[in-house]
């Protein structure tokens, strides 16, 4: 009966124009595009297709990124380190008049690592169809079996080299950021497990600037996120979490933003000194 329901998964994807396994020649796409649809349309579709909206970021002056879980992904992401993969992200991009959405195998891959589960992505591909309707491919995409060793080239960070940003007692960590700024900083929290806690930390205006540099159509890169688990802090590398949102990304745009790194470990570790 499970290899039937794959099945059916299988062939409901092919007729809508999604795959949401490994390509045949390797590559796999880390986006999606919809018909364009308002913040409220595309919230309530969302909903009714078993999504939770966890959070609302302006990503751009025309657009605005949902946060968006399930009780499968965030069982899936409570695994130690895994938290970041907890969630998907929809820009409701009034820039482009298109829905992107973060394609459930890439950064699933990507993100949950030897625990990814191609079940999972699926059923949240499925899910996704049947709320926003026929999605298409983006151009970016990278070698699926490359995908958890990613990096951007020799001697830049992978997914385990983290930013460290603080230690101590976790609820204590979680309040530091609740209290930081009035917490304006936070755009969301989620619990990925007992005593784990993804948080969308919204960046300043100047160090969020690199969007509108190397492209605000992966404007759904924010707001960036904190995990807070076993006592530690943590973010991804900036020079990881740009370059595998932006697949296609060269070495000259990224030397265009240089200093957004060092900008963001340095935002993302303020809260907790």
């Amino acid at each position: 009966m499970k290899k039937l329901m794959i099945y059916f998964t299988l062939m409901f994807l092919a007729l809508s124009g999604v795959a949401a396994t490994e390509p045949a020649d390797g590559g796999v796409n880390a986006y999606y595009y919809a018909a364009y649809l308002d913040t409220a349309e595309a919230e309530s579709r969302l909903k009714s297709a078993g999504f939770d909206i966890v959070g609302h970021y302006a990503a751009t002056a025309k657009s605005e990124t949902l946060i968006i879980t399930n009780s499968a992904l965030q069982t899936a992401a409570g695994k130690p380190g895994r938290g970041f993969g907890a969630i998907l992200r929809v820009l409701v991009d009034g820039e482009h008049q298109r829905i992107a959405v973060t394609n459930p195998v890439y950064f699933g891959k990507a993100f949950l690592q030897q625990d990814y589960d191609p079940v999972l992505a699926e059923q949240l591909t499925t899910s996704l169809t049947s709320a926003l309707g026929t999605m298409s491919a983006s151009e970016d995409s990278f070698a699926f079996d490359k995908l958890e060793g990613y990096h951007f080239m020799i001697g830049m960070p992978y997914y385990e080299d983290t930013y460290d940003l603080a230690e101590g007692d976790t609820a204590a960590l979680v309040s530091k950021l609740d209290t930081y700024n009035g917490g304006k900083n936070i755009v969301f929290k989620l619990s990925v497990g007992e005593g784990k806690t993804l948080v969308g930390f919204a960046l300043s205006d100047d160090t969020k600037a690199f969007v509108d540099t190397i492209g605000q159509q992966n404007a759904e890169i924010l707001p960036y996120t904190i995990l807070v688990e076993e006592g530690k802090a943590k973010a991804l590398a900036a020079k990881y979490y740009i370059a595998i949102s932006y697949p296609m990304l060269t070495m000259g745009e990224f030397m265009r933003i240089v200093n957004t790194p060092g900008a963001i470990e340095k935002e993302l570790s303020t809260p907790f000194k």
